[in-house]
């Protein structure tokens, strides 16, 4: 017989890859909160990147910068609770445009945000 034919047999075997199949509650939660928190520092690094080439009074945003400007927004939150005082919409802007760049933005980034966080997997325990 073949060592994989043995293994298969054994009923401990089976019991792992059951356990195996299926990660549990406590894992989930643990990997969710791993990816929100490296989402959320990416986000954050990016912002602050961002701040100083997009944020200028001399720079006229358009759809483009306001699809970023709104995707980074809420990347700003932990600056600004921490009292420092970070840029998240640009006053000199096209108009209407910006402003759909800038709530496309803000959707997109939402979108990522909840999806990781409502996110499961789709392996269903046999």
């Amino acid at each position: 017989m073949h060592w994989n034919m043995l293994q298969n047999m054994s009923p401990l075997a089976s019991d792992r890859t059951a356990r195996g199949a299926a990660p549990s509650w406590g894992r989930q939660i643990v990997v969710k909160i791993t990816l929100l928190t490296l989402l959320c520092l990416v986000l954050g690094f990016v912002q602050g990147w961002a701040a100083a080439r997009f944020y200028r009074p001399d720079y006229v945003a358009g759809f483009h910068v306001g699809m970023v400007q709104g995707a980074l927004m809420p990347a700003a939150l932990p600056a600004l609770l921490m009292g420092k005082d970070v840029p998240i919409y640009a006053a000199a802007n096209v108009g209407r445009l910006y402003k759909i760049g800038y709530i496309f933005g803000i959707n997109i980034c939402g979108t990522l945000f909840f999806g990781v966080a409502m996110w499961q997997s789709r392996k269903q325990p046999s």
